[in-house]
């Protein structure tokens, strides 16, 4: 038994920060739905190196660990009233896409929270719904270069150097949905309220 096995979360999410945490509360007990498009590659998921003739990558491995996949286009009629279905039951989503898209698509925070009052959102972007940089395009080298973390990497006479690995994606985009997520499991828990989470990775 799990220690969040009465959570049921659908996952919108691509690439790393989100799926990361989705797997962390899907190892944790969580049952996670993964919405995914037919036809849209996710260059984390379905790139090499792949694990023998498989045909599943290794990030698939484990990003994709504890989890189930759905695959839906949310442009149609009909997709759309899938997401209002599931999340009768499902009802805490995560989602990854820009600022605005989910709410042109008629599923975002007030579209859904109006299927289920007890709705738990987070929308996790690079620097949130609001703001000059919301339409900004965010990625790792951008946050660790804004926040001056890279300036502690490599030597005087080369330069900053990269990291290999995406470490504010991680420590504080995925890190904060599931601090978010969980915060908010407490306090609908104790007012029967639902709440609305925007995290960010920068």
């Amino acid at each position: 038994m799990g220690s969040l096995d009465d959570l049921k979360i659908l996952d919108f999410s691509t690439l790393l920060p989100g799926p990361y945490a989705t797997l962390m509360l899907a190892d944790m007990g969580a049952e996670v739905l993964k919405i995914s498009s037919a036809s849209r590659p996710d260059i984390v998921l379905d790139y090499p190196p792949f694990i023998g003739d498989t045909g599943v990558s290794a990030s698939q491995a484990w990003l994709g660990r504890n989890k189930k996949t759905m695959f839906l286009n949310l442009k149609t009629g009909e997709g759309k009233a899938v997401v209002k279905e599931l999340v009768k039951e499902y009802d805490i989503v995560l989602e990854q896409f820009r600022p605005g898209v989910m709410e042109k698509l008629g599923l975002g925070y007030e579209d859904l929270k109006a299927v289920n009052p007890k709705l738990i959102y987070c929308s996790l972007t690079g620097y949130g719904q609001t703001g000059p940089l919301r339409d900004a395009a965010g990625h790792d080298i951008n946050y660790m270069s804004r926040s001056g973390i890279i300036s502690q990497a490599g030597r005087r006479e080369s330069g900053p150097s990269l990291m290999n690995f995406q470490i504010a994606d991680i420590a504080v985009g995925s890190m904060n949905s599931v601090i978010g997520i969980l915060a908010a499991v407490n306090y609908r828990k104790n007012t029967g309220k639902g709440q609305y989470i925007d995290a960010v990775s920068y």
